[in-house]
């Protein structure tokens, strides 16, 4: 999730656990140690892909942040020991890990179990989702009014995760809406991605892979019985097999879970991440080799320019959302007139 989002959890659980105690420098500690493990942004690991793929890594990693949380907690506890070695290990240990928790509920992937196992990444809520936030923030803000206010911190966190299971029920909800759809277009053995339209759990997008094939379904909660429509777009899986073999396609393919595009361009083979943004503004593109007559040879990873939004891509998206425009077409971010399909 974005900073500020961490920053307002971490900050409403320390208030929740030693407000009382700490006054407003709980909300201080929170925050604080509610971004600490975003700090890996700072490391340059040598490319592209290295950055890419090794954020929410080593930082994120439970078995790296529960020992930490006991570090910190008696450092903390020496600094302030009116607070209970106990109570400061409960603070510490609840801002640290449910930092990356959360983050694995977003569909970049966090690597929970660094240095074993793939990333994690639920994908259920949009990495910026100001209904999971405002509880929070308006938690925060009362406590910086009238301290310690437990009622108002507590009711802030039901809230924020009661809306995270919604995410979840959501998006069941939506899966098992595109599966008939999916088979109704041939797709017989694929991988299926259903994350939400950004900043929202109403309007979700499902992108189905195979080998061969990919199609892209955008549907909403108030879509009732409206046709759903599969929207294919084309793969590349000759280009796929000429560069697998390099290692950082091979990081990437983990990292993704598969969902990547292949194109050639002035002589370069770049790969994109189809999980995040929307086709035509994916924000992940990376040049991964030289392409000749003789073959593919690996290059050391860049990453492009995030290609610009349409101006009226917001307006699009919430005329979608309240069922305004029934169908949005994600290939030219375009509304079909009526009638139409993609």
């Amino acid at each position: 999730m974005d900073s500020v989002t961490q920053a307002a959890l971490g900050a409403t659980i320390a208030g929740t656990v030693a407000g009382k105690s700490l006054g407003r420098s709980a909300l201080l500690i929170g925050g604080v140690l509610g971004t600490l493990p975003d700090l890996d942004v700072v490391i340059d690991y040598g490319s592209a892909v290295a950055n890419f793929t090794q954020h929410r890594g080593f930082s994120h990693s439970l078995f790296l942040l529960a020992p930490l949380a006991i570090l910190l907690a008696w450092a903390f506890w020496r600094w302030r020991p009116q607070v209970s070695l106990a109570r400061w290990l409960t603070l510490t240990g609840l801002v640290l890990l449910t930092h990356p928790i959360l983050d694995a509920f977003t569909t970049y992937g966090t690597q929970l179990f660094w240095p074993i196992g793939p990333p994690v990444a639920i994908s259920s809520i949009f990495i910026i989702d100001p209904l999971y936030t405002l509880p929070l923030l308006v938690a925060c803000i009362t406590f910086l009014i009238r301290p310690p206010a437990p009622r108002m911190m507590a009711l802030g966190l039901i809230l924020s995760t009661l809306y995270l299971s919604w995410t979840l029920v959501a998006q069941q909800w939506m899966t098992e809406r595109v599966k008939p759809a999916l088979a109704q277009a041939g797709l017989d053995s694929y991988q299926l991605l259903v994350q939400p339209m950004p900043f929202n759990t109403l309007l979700w997008r499902a992108t189905a892979v195979s080998d061969e094939r990919r199609i892209e379904i955008v549907t909403g909660v108030f879509d009732g019985n409206q046709p759903l429509n599969p929207e294919p777009f084309p793969r590349n899986p000759g280009l796929r097999r000429q560069v697998a073999s390099l290692p950082e396609v091979k990081r990437l393919e983990w990292f993704t879970r598969g969902f990547l595009d292949y194109q050639q361009s002035s002589g370069q083979v770049i790969a994109t991440d189809i999980r995040l943004g929307v086709p035509g503004a994916h924000p992940f593109s990376f040049v991964v080799a030289a392409s000749s007559a003789q073959g593919v040879t690996p290059l050391n990873s860049t990453r492009l320019p995030r290609p610009p939004l349409k101006a009226d891509a917001s307006n699009l998206l919430w005329n979608r959302i309240t069922g305004e425009q029934p169908v949005l077409c994600l290939a030219t971010l375009s509304a079909p007139a009526p009638g139409e399909g993609c």
